[in-house]
């Protein structure tokens, strides 16, 4: 379940180092590089809600199945591309195939999994985001380090082949086939599920009782194809600025994403008042404050963290002179520290969640004033990029503490039959909040790289990421709060 995961988040980290490659083999212009990464994250960004939707109402392991095969046929259309224009095409198929099965792994792991068990299948899950993100410039590195540069770049993406194959020959044998695959035309009416949102203050029921007066929707109605037009056109609205359109043009994109966003959400809401499973995202759900606020937390860390594997890459491979492969190796302690930990904080979360949450978030804020410290030092004799990679292990142990909490808070009282909808919500967030990040964190690099050079941009850049994190802090904080205050009011009735 987590290897087709694992290959959308490392064809999002490994392209970067391939993209000199990629210029040179097909004599690429920058618009074209920009799209190699634009257009994979657009398509992805905008998939993500419908398909989860999708997987709710019609079985989660087909869109799984269908979002596998589509990213791998893409992944091959991508390694056997003569053109720029052929690439970006497989590109955006490859981010809508990714857009389609991430919220199915989180829609299976809410329906597989529950209490302590849940806990740790999330930490698995972050495990493979985090040696996803960080492990694909090294692997992308030594791809392109250790062969020709045509051959190098196709070679990034024609391993998501294999590791596709495998993954549908494991999903066949040993993935269990859920009701859901079998009872797709059953409409969202089942309790939801022990340990789910009967705590939620009513909330629990809203996506799985008919309690309201209205005729359900049936066939493709389910889907409500209006809420997924106007999603999807304000996600690529609010993305298009960030990766594209950083000018006037672009404000007045964002501009434009905001309004239809506001348009959305009366549309959902007014389906929701006819029948609570007619809209694609059922707006109580965001009533739940462990949801809301968690997922929030989640969005923040993504609003800057990202944004340092990018910067670190450029300022060792243009600022140090350094090849693709020392770029890369400098994020293994970071992929290690993800590996090393995830797995026992998941384990932790039933219990402690909301601690590691905080203890997280304050990870990630020393991580970046470290890392600030170490770049710092390379205008010295006691300077080097070994102790920057040190600096980037501790990134690693935030994130190992973060993703796996926020992920298994944030859907504790989602009910089973809005889990795919919930996990879109969540990662589309996160997909926004990356884009905006990296462009702000990266505009301010290269701005301060032009007046000064690029040491003082990577000093200047970690610490505005240092900045941001802070935002993180102070919403993890108030989450346990919330979460503290919900536990007191439980245990005294």
């Amino acid at each position: 379940m987590f290897l087709p995961l694992f290959a959308s988040l490392l064809s999002i980290s490994i392209v970067n180092v391939a993209l000199p490659a990629i210029e040179e083999s097909l004599e690429a212009s920058s618009a074209d590089l920009q799209w190699v990464l634009s257009g994979y994250a657009l398509a992805f960004g905008m998939a993500l809600v419908p398909a989860g939707r999708a997987g709710d109402i019609w079985g989660r392991r087909r869109l799984f199945l269908i979002g596998v095969v589509v990213f791998g046929l893409a992944s091959l259309g991508a390694a056997l591309a003569m053109s720029p224009l052929v690439l970006n095409t497989a590109r955006v198929f490859m981010g809508f195939a990714a857009g389609i099965l991430t919220p199915q792994v989180i829609g299976m792991i809410q329906q597989l999994f529950s209490g302590p068990a849940r806990g740790r299948a999330y930490g698995m899950m972050g495990t493979v985001i985090g040696v996803a993100v960080a492990a694909g410039p090294a692997l992308g590195g030594l791809i392109i380090d250790t062969t020709s540069a045509d051959l190098g770049w196709r070679m990034t993406f024609l391993i998501n082949v294999p590791v596709t194959v495998a993954a549908l020959i494991g999903i066949m044998l040993w993935l269990p086939k859920p009701q859901d695959d079998d009872a797709a035309a059953e409409p969202a009416t089942a309790a939801p599920p022990a340990g789910g949102a009967s705590s939620a203050g009513g909330a629990s029921s809203d996506g799985a009782s008919a309690g309201h007066p209205g005729t359900e929707p049936h066939g493709l109605q389910r889907l409500d194809p209006l809420g997924v037009v106007l999603l999807s056109l304000a996600v690529l609205l609010l993305m298009l600025p960030f990766i594209q359109f950083r000018s006037l043009l672009g404000g007045l994109f964002a501009v434009a994403g905001l309004v239809v966003l506001g348009i959305w959400a009366l549309w959902e809401r007014r389906l929701g008042r006819r029948h609570e499973s007619a809209p694609m995202v059922n707006l109580k759900l965001f009533a739940l404050p462990s949801y809301t606020l968690n997922s929030m937390v989640l969005g923040l860390y993504f609003a800057g963290m990202p944004a340092i594997w990018a910067v670190a890459a450029i300022y060792v491979q243009q600022g140090q002179g350094r090849g693709a492969l020392i770029a890369g190796l400098v994020t293994l302690p970071s992929a290690v520290m993800v590996m090393l930990l995830s797995s026992r904080v998941g384990k932790a979360v039933e219990s402690k969640g909301p601690r590691i949450l905080v203890a997280g978030t304050i990870t990630a804020v020393a991580a970046m004033l470290l890392l600030s410290g170490t770049a710092a030092l390379m205008a010295t004799p006691y300077g080097s990029i070994w102790l920057m990679a040190a600096a980037l292990g501790a990134v690693g142990i935030s994130q190992a503490l973060i993703i796996p909490s926020a992920q298994t808070l944030s859907m504790h009282d989602v009910p089973e039959q809005m889990a795919g909808a919930a996990g879109g919500v969540a990662q589309t967030v996160q997909r926004v909040f990356t884009a905006i990040g990296i462009a702000v964190v990266t505009g301010i690099y290269f701005s301060v790289t032009a007046e000064q050079g690029h040491q003082s941009g990577i000093v200047i850049a970690t610490l505005v990421i240092a900045a941001l994190m802070l935002s993180s802090v102070a919403a993890a904080i108030f989450a346990a709060k919330r979460a503290a205050k919900r536990a007191a009011l439980s245990a005294a009735e």
